[in-house]
């Protein structure tokens, strides 16, 4: 099977944790360049990250079900490490380990209502692993697994704590199996921001909320109280997720007129992603109700809908969510709510 080429996804943007390791505190720019040069490492492919055969995937599982697996790292940075809960057995005493399994069938409960399989389709097991290396501050798709750090205890908790960067993760998966948006760019950008929306769905379900009473916040929890901020992103107000002297100040734009052009972060692709995140927000609470129902749907339309090009730019992407629109609801509110959405970004629906 073309699984197509993974590519290293991590939750926290290269610019925050340089940043952090700028920081005049060890206790932030120690762990923030360890984790900077791990991630290095994976971009690379310099480090043998995962060795899981297939008996290890091999969970026994109802078909029509998930099949997670998660597995303890041990603070030490061999993947997958021990396994310690698998489909269906009784929880751990680990906390961690509990939300990451929640976390995955959460992700995999909203691609079933989508019809979809797993993030190949196909029933693909989910894999995760927990307490991955020493204070490591991020969380990660690596092309095969997940992967989720404890957190530094003075910037960053536990990554499992907020379910919507769990599925923010796993989202990564399903890109690769479907669209396999280049990661640089514009592409790359569209490639994050479909994992914060797909992140924010899952907690949006989870929580039984409208779109109305989200907060669309990517993260909301993983800081920790000396920071000042709510969240890593926002998509109903990029830029004001935190404004903090050590963390910085969020730099995502809203809209094309504040678009960063950058050789950074693959260029831009976290900071960036602000303008089509908040091009669906404008939709999803524009049409109201559930926002993994219409909007969500639209969104999930383009991606497995096999006309999104691995190159695609906002506008190419903003197209065929108008297409997508129309083929399943017509040329109704839906159609006029994209509409709408993007052209209050600045991003063109014509040619």
């Amino acid at each position: 099977m073309d699984i197509r080429t993974p590519v290293f996804c991590g939750i926290v943007p290269p610019h925050i944790l340089d940043k952090l390791a700028r920081s005049g505190d060890p206790a932030v720019s120690g762990p923030a360049r360890r984790t900077l040069q791990a991630d290095a490492a994976h971009r690379t492919g310099r480090r043998l990250t995962t060795v899981l055969g297939a008996a290890a995937r091999a969970v026994a599982a109802p078909a029509d079900g998930p099949r997670r697996t998660v597995y303890d790292a041990q603070n030490g940075t061999v993947l997958p490490g021990t396994r310690v809960r698998g489909e269906g057995e009784e929880a751990a005493r680990d906390a961690t380990v509990n939300r990451a399994y929640a976390g995955l069938g959460a992700t995999f409960e909203l691609l079933t209502a989508y019809g979809r399989s797993s993030i190949d389709g196909a029933g693909l097991p989910l894999d995760a692993s927990v307490h991955y290396d020493e204070k490591y501050g991020n969380a990660f798709w690596n092309g095969e697994q997940m992967v989720f750090g404890d957190g530094d205890g003075e910037i960053f908790l536990d990554f499992t704590v907020a379910v919507d960067v769990i599925a923010h993760e796993l989202a990564h998966g399903l890109t690769q199996y479907t669209a396999n948006l280049s990661y640089f760019g514009q592409p790359g950008a569209l490639n994050e921001s479909v994992s914060d929306v797909l992140g924010s769905l899952v907690k949006q379900r989870t929580l039984g909320q409208s779109a109305d009473e989200a907060d669309w916040l990517i993260g909301a929890g993983l800081l920790t109280p000396r920071v000042e901020g709510v969240a890593l992103r926002s998509m109903k107000a990029p830029g004001t997720a935190y404004d903090d002297d050590v963390l910085g100040k969020d730099p995502q734009p809203a809209t094309m007129e504040e678009y960063v052009r950058t050789g950074r972060d693959n260029g831009g692709v976290h900071i960036n992603s602000g303008i089509p995140n908040h091009a669906f927000y404008l939709l999803a609470t524009r049409l109201g109700g559930r926002a993994w129902e219409r909007a969500g749907q639209i969104w999930f339309d383009v991606l497995t809908g096999g006309e999104l090009p691995v190159d695609a730019d906002f506008g190419s992407f903003a197209r065929l969510t108008v297409a997508a629109a129309k083929a399943r609801y017509g040329e109704g509110a839906e159609q006029e709510a994209v509409l709408k959405a993007w052209s209050q970004v600045g991003v063109k629906t014509s040619e």
